[in-house]
């Protein structure tokens, strides 16, 4: 299926952020997921080590990305680009809220600072 229009679109919540997933292997994607994720004003999203690349492209809003130990506040338009191993944190201390789009492999897992690991549905 070329085509995924909004409204087939499948909505996850988890750590306070909604995760609008529209490219997966359940809509005809082979090789990559795609999603947008909006982040509400004030959230902050556990640290997590992903398995695979991701790509992050700022929608709206303003956000701060924490990719192993290396920090940027992101404004609309900016991108970042997260390599296989490295430890994520998503922060959203402004007054609005954020809006990203992002892009991975199919088949992304991510470990918690706790040690468990978690498969995202919106990654699949």
């Amino acid at each position: 299926m070329p085509f995924i229009h909004r409204d087939e679109a499948t909505t996850h919540e988890t750590h306070g952020a909604r995760f609008v997933s529209y490219v997966h292997s359940g809509t005809g994607g082979q090789e990559l997921a795609a999603w947008r994720v909006e982040v509400p004003a004030g959230t902050a999203a556990p640290a997590h080590t992903i398995s695979q690349e991701e790509v992050f492209y700022l929608l709206s809003g303003r956000l701060r990305l924490t990719i192993s130990g290396v920090s940027a506040d992101l404004a609309v338009g900016d991108a970042a680009v997260a390599p296989p191993g490295s430890e994520l944190r998503v922060t959203n201390s402004f007054d609005q809220p954020a809006h990203l789009w992002v892009t991975t492999r199919t088949g992304l897992r991510a470990r918690l600072a706790d040690g468990s690991t978690i498969t995202p549905p919106w990654a699949q």
